[in-house]
C-alpha cells in the first residue's frame, strides 16, 4: 500500500502481504512471465525481468517457482497473453490513485476495478488524470545498525543515490530507477544488509487523511491490492503511523 514512504507503513504493508502470500506469489509469477515474454529470459539484459525476480525473492518465492515462471514467459511453456495497463482514479477525500495492471481480459478488469472505486465513494478516471502527480523512484531502506552513517552515505552517494534520509530507525536511500540495480549492488558489495528495496512511484503532493476518510482510503487501497490483476497500487494519501496502526488493528 504505497501512500507515503514512512518505514512504519512499509512494515505494515509487508505484514499484510505475508498474510496473503499465495496471492502475492501469483502476482510475482505473472510479472515474471510478462517480463520474460517481452524482453527475454536473461535478467542480466532484461532489467524489467530482474526487477520482477528481485520482488519475487523478497516475497520468499522459491527458486524453482521463479525459474518455472521465466521458462513459461520465454516460450518453454504455455503462457497466457497478458496486457499491461495503467488505471487512474480518485478515492475518498480526493486522494489520487494509480494502478499498474496485468490482465488477460481488459473488459472484465475495468468493470471490477470501477466497482471497487464506486463502493469506496471514489471513481475511476480517464488516462492522465493523476499520473502526472507521480514520479518513478528507487527506494532502499537500511537499518541503522547495519552500518555506520559515513559508510552508508559514502557508498550510496558514490553509487548514484539522490539522497540519504533519516527515517527514525532506518536510512532511506532514494535514486533514479536507472541507478537502482547499481546502487543495490554497491551496498551489497560492502556487505551492507538491505532491509527493503523497491521501485515505486512517489507523489509530488500528498493529502492528509484522518478519521473516517483515513479508514475509507485504507479499505479502498486494500481492496485494490487484493484484486488479482492489480500488480501495484500507488496513492498520495498521508496517514499518520499511529492512525494506520489503529486502522489495521481494527481490520484484523
Amino acid at each position: 500500500m504505497a501512500g507515503h514512504s514512512k518505514w512504519a507503513n512499509i512494515k505494515h504493508r509487508k505484514a499484510r502481504q505475508d498474510a496473503k502470500r499465495s496471492k502475492i506469489w501469483s502476482k510475482c509469477a505473472r510479472a515474471i512471465i510478462v517480463a520474460a515474454k517481452n524482453g527475454g529470459g536473461d535478467p542480466t539484459t532484461n532489467l524489467t525481468l530482474r526487477y520482477a525476480i528481485d520482488e519475487a525473492k523478497a516475497a520468499n518465492m522459491t527458486k524453482d517457482t521463479i525459474n518455472n515462471a521465466v521458462k513459461k514467459g520465454s516460450g518453454d511453456g504455455d503462457a497466457n497473453s497478458y496486457e499491461e495497463i495503467v488505471y487512474e482514479g480518485y478515492g475518498p477525500n480526493g486522494v489520487a490513485v494509480l494502478l499498474d495492471i496485468l490482465t488477460d481480459n481488459r473488459n472484465r478488469t475495468v468493470s471490477e476495478i470501477r466497482k471497487i472505486f464506486e463502493r469506496a465513494n471514489g471513481n475511476l478516471g480517464t488516462s492522465g488524470c493523476v499520473a502526472y502527480l507521480f514520479t518513478a523512484q528507487g527506494q532502499i531502506y537500511i537499518a541503522k545498525e547495519a552500518a555506520d552513517e559515513d559508510t552508508i552515505m559514502m557508498t550510496a552517494l558514490d553509487a548514484g543515490a539522490q539522497d540519504v534520509a533519516d527515517e527514525e530507525d532506518v536510512w532511506l536511500i532514494t535514486c533514479e530507477t536507472t541507478d537502482f540495480i547499481g546502487l543495490r549492488e554497491a551496498l551489497e558489495a560492502v556487505e551492507i544488509e538491505i532491509a527493503e528495496a523497491q521501485i515505486t512511484k512517489v507523489p509530488s503532493t500528498t493529502i492528509a487523511c484522518t478519521g473516517s476518510d483515513a479508514t475509507k482510503v485504507f479499505r479502498l487501497m486494500d481492496s485494490l491490492e487484493d484484486h488479482d490483476d492489480v500488480q501495484k497500487a500507488y496513492a498520495n494519501f498521508d496517514i499518520s503511523d499511529e492512525e494506520m496502526e489503529t486502522i489495521q488493528a481494527a481490520a484484523g
